[in-house]
Parts: structure tokens; sequence; C-alpha cells
């Protein structure tokens, strides 16, 4: 099991050559996950042409719990070498990503990351509004939009709300489209009684949000630069897949998913990313096991339970979720689909059921 950085991989690759005397797709390397310098990154191992086989963490611990309970890298290490030889079916065999998968696959996790910070920072802005100024939260719930920073820019106080002219707010709505609002309606929710503070907190608690703000436009930008780039990729990968010799335009991942109900851009890019070997190869059980959608039997004399499966990318797993929402919600044929399964059993099974 590899946990050490590149070098260490080029040394490693070198002795187990010169050791064994094998040519190197003779040679298995059992890694507890394929991310980081022992797995993807191992530039050394790829080079050398080595067989890395991925197994997820919790079936390593779960291999490594054969033996006593202590906790020791070198002996996983020897367990999990002990159990490639032995158990090779349990085992995921890795393959070297085409460099757009690569490049998408790390635009989809920026994406992600961005996201995450984007509710963090509107959730501490929410927090700093209700300590002075609860009713420029009501205007939206999405406290990060555009109009609605450039919105509090004009008006960060109820003392300038009382004084700021419907034109300003009009102009304002105006350059950003917001229809469901009026300037009017606007100044009315603004302008309710405010809250009797204590001194020195409306200043405090603007000044906080000015940070907040100006962090969050950059986010707000980064994340549309985010998406663009996913569509240029997934884009691409598909132009690939056309230029592909032998190949039908219907038969690609792309057009495929792409004519699926419920499927947008991110978790479009979501699949590619995290599952482009199981489904160049079409391979609908690797993809259930890898999203977490394959169920778990524990059997044992008469008790049958069947349990969530928890070892599985996370991010796979929340891509098909969001898949199925959407679906349900856009698509007849999945609603009604999911009535069904919701007469048989409770909605998480329903929606797991429905992912399948």
């Amino acid at each position: 099991m590899c946990r050490m950085m590149a070098p260490a991989c080029w040394e490693l690759c070198g002795w187990l050559l010169e050791q064994t005397g094998a040519s190197p797709a003779q040679i298995a390397v059992a890694i507890e996950t394929p991310r980081g310098p022992g797995g993807r990154g191992a530039a050394g191992a790829w080079l050398c042409g080595l067989c890395h086989q991925s197994q997820a963490a919790r079936s390593v611990s779960a291999i490594a719990s054969r033996s006593a309970g202590a906790k020791d890298d070198s002996r996983d290490a020897h367990v999990l070498g002990c159990s490639l030889r032995t158990d090779r079916a349990a085992f995921r065999r890795l393959s070297v990503d085409d460099p757009l998968v690569i490049e998408l696959r790390e635009w989809s996790r920026i994406y992600d990351e961005l996201k995450q910070e984007q509710n963090r920072l509107t959730n501490r802005m929410r927090d700093q509004l209700w300590r002075y100024y609860p009713q420029a939260a009501k205007l939206s719930d999405d406290l990060s939009a555009a109009w609605f920073l450039d919105l509090f820019q004009q008006v960060p106080t109820p003392a300038k709300a009382a004084r700021v002219s419907e034109k300003t707010i009009a102009r304002i709505l105006k350059d950003h489209r917001i229809r469901r609002l009026d300037a009017a309606e606007v100044l009315r929710i603004l302008r309710q009684p405010p809250l009797v503070v204590a001194p020195g907190t409306v200043e405090a608690a603007t000044a906080h949000i000015r940070t907040l703000t100006a962090r969050l436009r950059l986010v707000n930008q980064q994340i549309k630069e985010a998406e663009h780039r996913l569509d240029e990729f997934c884009a691409a990968i598909e132009a690939a897949a056309e230029a592909a010799p032998g190949q039908i335009c219907e038969q690609h991942d792309v057009a495929i998913l792409r004519s699926c109900p419920g499927l947008g851009r991110i978790t479009l890019a979501t699949l590619l990313a995290e599952a482009c070997e199981p489904l160049r190869r079409r391979d609908y059980h690797a993809l259930r096991g890898l999203s977490g959608i394959a169920p778990v039997t524990r059997r044992s004399g008469k008790s049958c339970i069947v349990l969530r499966r928890h070892a599985c990318n996370n991010r796979l797993r929340d891509a098909l979720h969001h898949w199925a929402r959407v679906a349900v919600q856009r698509d007849p044929i999945s609603r009604q689909r999911y009535a069904a399964l919701r007469r048989r059993g409770s909605y998480p099974r329903a929606h797991f059921a429905l992912c399948r």
C-alpha cells in the first residue's frame, strides 16, 4: 500500500523491477485510495507501467481487522498486499485518465469548493444582518446575488434606507433585471421599524459585511468562470469522442447523458469527472458501487438486513442524488416511477431505488 511521496515512488518502481525481474505489466500495486502521490499522482509508478489496484478505505479497514486490532501502516500494507494476491476481484483496476477528464475533474471540484465558500460567506452575512438590519434579509433568499450586494452598497443601514430615493433602487433592479420586486416594495421592506441596538453595533456589523461583500463578489466571479470552464471541457470531451474513428455520435457518453432528464451542467461534469472509466466500459455494477447506490445486504441465519452503502465516492453519490431529485420534478415518467416506489417503501428507499 503506497503512502509515500513521488520520489519514493520512483525508487519503489526501480526496486520492484530489479528484485522481481518481471515486466511492469506483471507487477500489481495495491493502494488504499486513488488520490495523492500514491495514486493517480504517482508519476513514477505510472511511467513504469505498473498495474494499480485501488480499494476503498473502509474496505481496507475491514480487511485489516482480520488480524489484531492495532493500527499500524506497515501491517495495513502487508495485509493489503496479501489481499491483492488472494482477493484480486475485490480490487478495482486504475488507469491513466484522459487529460481532458483530469482537468474537468479538477474544475468540478473547484466549483464545489467555491459553492461551499459562497454558502459560508452568505451565512455569515445573514448572521450580521440579523444583528441590526433583519429587514434587508427578507428581500432575497440568496444574499450572495449580485443585485443584493449592489443594493446593500447603496443602503447598508436603516438610516440610509430612510433617505435613499426610489429612483436609485429602481435603477439597481433594472440593471440586474429583477422583476419580482419593484422599488416601492423594496423601500417598504427596508423602511420597516429598525431594531434598537447598542451604540457601535451598526458600524461594527456594516464593517464586517463590507469585507464579506468583497469576498462574495470575487467568489461569484470565480463561480462563473468555473461554470464556463466546465462547459468548455464537456464540449471538448464530446468533440474528441466524435472525432474517434468507428464511433456513432449517439453512443458517446456526453450525448447520452445530456439526453437524460434532470441532468444539468454541474451533474453532467461530475459524472464525467468521477465515473469516466465505468461510463466508458458501460460497467453498470461498478457505477452503482462507486456511487453508493448498490445496497449492502447482511444475512445471518433467518435475519436479512439491507443497508445503505457508505464506502463510495461522495461526489458521485451526491450527483446521482441531485439527478434523481430534478428528474422527479421535471420528468413525468420519473415522477410516476418515484410515486410507485413511494407506495412500496419510505422516501430514502424510493429515492435510492430511483437512482438505480
